[in-house]
């Protein structure tokens, strides 16, 4: 409650006319208002497929977190965003819609078959983390790496363009203020027959932890690693080539706005026939999900390989 009353607060610097809503009687007011086309949950895991569902049959678009996509697919298909002429319910995951990424995905595209592709994590996830007290990822099914790794991989598929096939994990536990697993190591192999791996740490002591994403294909190498260039968090994207050349740009974090525009544009076009942007769709979600869930499942058993599920 603390919270949402800050973000009250930081709302009204800008749009001085917002007036926060509260418990059920609130809730029911924003159902019944016609003023309010769209609505972003954001609650805990467990419970946002229900209210995203009491929303989208009161006639409302939604947008939500990824973690429970595939329930979401199954729960309620016919409200999927996929259809047209139906409440949208997108799924939000702002890496997609990061520039570094989409940069990132055009320079693949430039250098030949893919080899080998790299994705390292080196979280922070301590005390001083404001979600590191949230009781529902603690007791979310798959804890920490599924909530942050998820991301990780939809930024994986986003970079190499196709879906991952299949994948054999070792996972442990190490740091005991976590909930297991805490580490994850897995080797996996794309549609295409590229195979790559996958290495998350949900905790590191290091000051200098790190996060790239490492394309290697035949005729150069692509890598996006979150960095901080003159205080600015974002993106350090480089190519080199084979001449021993490097090409970098560096892209501030602007992936939550730019879903959010997107959202907020596919909204303004829900009458007509605009084709709604599938970087949002409840699909792209699930299939992130169902990377990390394959690889969880595979560490249960000790490593065996074991096929992602599609969608």
């Amino acid at each position: 409650m603390e919270s949402a009353r800050g973000a009250v607060e930081e709302a009204k610097k800008s749009f001085p006319e917002v007036e926060g809503k509260w418990g059920d009687a609130g809730l029911d007011d924003i159902i019944k208002d016609p003023s309010v086309p769209g609505v972003a949950v954001v609650l805990a895991g467990q419970i946002q497929v229900e209210m995203a569902l009491r929303l989208l049959k009161a006639g409302k678009h939604v947008i939500q977190d990824n973690d429970e996509a595939e329930k979401a697919l199954s729960s309620y298909g016919p409200l999927s965003s996929a259809n047209h002429g139906v409440p949208i319910w997108a799924v939000a995951e702002n890496y997609r819609f990061e520039p570094a990424f989409v940069e990132g995905r055009k320079l693949v595209t430039e250098i030949g078959d893919m080899m080998n592709v790299q994705v390292v994590v080196e979280g922070s996830m301590n005390s001083s983390n404001p979600y590191f007290s949230s009781s529902w990822r603690r007791d979310f099914t798959g804890g920490f790496i599924l909530d942050m790794g998820v991301h990780n991989i939809a930024g994986l598929r986003m970079l190499v363009g196709c879906e991952v096939a299949s994948v054999s994990a070792l996972t442990t536990h190490i740091d005991p203020t976590l909930p297991p697993p805490d580490n994850i190591s897995s080797s996996y192999q794309l549609e295409n027959g590229c195979p790559g791996i996958f290495v998350m740490c949900v905790s590191t002591r290091s000051p200098k932890a790190c996060i790239f994403w490492r394309v290697v294909g035949l005729k150069g190498t692509v890598q996006v690693e979150r960095g901080n260039v003159d205080g600015r968090h974002g993106y350090l994207v480089s190519k080199f080539s084979t001449d021993g050349k490097c090409t970098s740009s560096f892209y501030p974090f602007s992936g939550v706005t730019e879903e959010l525009k997107t959202f907020l544009h596919d909204i303004s076009q829900a009458s007509s026939d605009h084709v709604r942007d599938p970087r949002l769709s409840f699909v792209e979600g699930a299939r992130d999900v169902a990377v990390l869930e394959a690889m969880l499942e595979s560490g249960k058993k000790n490593g065996a390989v074991v096929t992602v599920k599609r969608f």
